[in-house]
């Protein structure tokens, strides 16, 4: 069994200081204190770790096995300390960040570049993948915090904040051009090929759950695992895409592409960053969250 630790740490001391003398002096104790301790610890190993020299101490065979061993402890320790400090100061950390394609482009990225430039030794780690997958990996304590899209099932042990609005559309290119300007309604899209995200997505739940609402059933012919193929589908007259607006905007603003019209509103819905409530994230999670923080309010 080991014995005290506080031995060792005058037992430390004194071998570096080669005295009794400098190592009360070093610990702030008086030298009867170093020399009970010394006495103590080679009482509890059955050796003699120092004998006099002229002047002070010298270690004897053992007590330099014992320092070679201590001594790398210490440098463990002052190190360790060290790298605690430079977390403090944020010159050394990490961040864990969970994020889809969408978030990570339309909301994330240009924080993360601020952060980067303010802070280049920390190192961030952003699993990609959707909202209930970046919920899971959340709860699992394995980011610090997430960056989802609505509708999910909101818990007591998850912090959410809505950061920005996103809005669903319905695309087509010129295949289709017989549906521009036209008031539609949702049973057209029965008639028509679709082209949707795979259904382990919020925007899949989302955009299933609103049609079946209004009785639409549909099959897609394409089920894409992004939205940015959705969109070169469309580009190709594949079919009509369902994605997030930001993903098409540059098409639609050219002409490349068209927004559907229906008769009724799609609802917008959220970005929002979520924190656990059981978890505390890093320093530098923190420091990331406080500019989202700032920026997007």
């Amino acid at each position: 069994m080991i014995c005290n630790l506080e031995y060792f740490k005058v037992f430390y001391y004194t071998a570096k200081c080669g005295s009794v003398t400098g190592a009360a002096a070093e610990l702030a104790i008086s030298q009867p204190a170093v020399s009970q301790s010394l006495k103590q610890l080679e009482h509890s190993l059955g050796v003699s770790l120092f004998v006099r020299a002229s002047r002070g101490v010298r270690l004897t065979a053992e007590g330099e096995v014992l320092y070679s061993y201590v001594e790398k402890g210490y440098e463990q320790i002052r190190q360790g300390v060290e790298k605690v400090q430079q977390m403090q100061s944020l010159e050394l950390g990490e961040v864990h960040i969970g994020a889809s394609d969408m978030t990570l482009r339309f909301f994330l990225l240009p924080f993360l570049e601020r952060f980067h430039e303010e802070y280049p030794e920390i190192k961030v780690v952003v699993s990609n993948g959707p909202t209930p997958e970046t919920l899971s990996l959340l709860r699992e304590g394995k980011i610090d915090f997430g960056v989802v899209s609505t509708p999910f099932g909101e818990t007591e042990d998850i912090s959410t904040v809505r950061v920005r609005e996103i809005e669903d559309v319905f695309v087509a290119g010129r295949r289709f051009i017989s549906y521009k300007n036209k008031m539609l309604d949702f049973q057209e899209l029965e008639d028509l090929p679709m082209i949707f995200l795979e259904g382990n997505t919020s925007t899949r739940h989302y955009m299933d759950n609103y049609l079946a609402g209004n009785g639409i059933a549909l099959q897609p012919e394409f089920e894409l695992a992004t939205s940015d193929m959705i969109v070169q589908f469309a580009l190709r007259n594949l079919g009509v895409g369902c994605v997030v607006r930001d993903f098409a905007s540059e098409y639609l603003d050219d002409g490349t592409l068209f927004e559907l019209r229906f008769n009724k509103m799609i609802p917008k819905r959220s970005l929002c960053v979520v924190r656990s409530m059981r978890q505390k994230p890093s320093l530098a999670a923190e420091r990331l969250l406080e500019i989202l923080d700032k920026e997007s309010s």
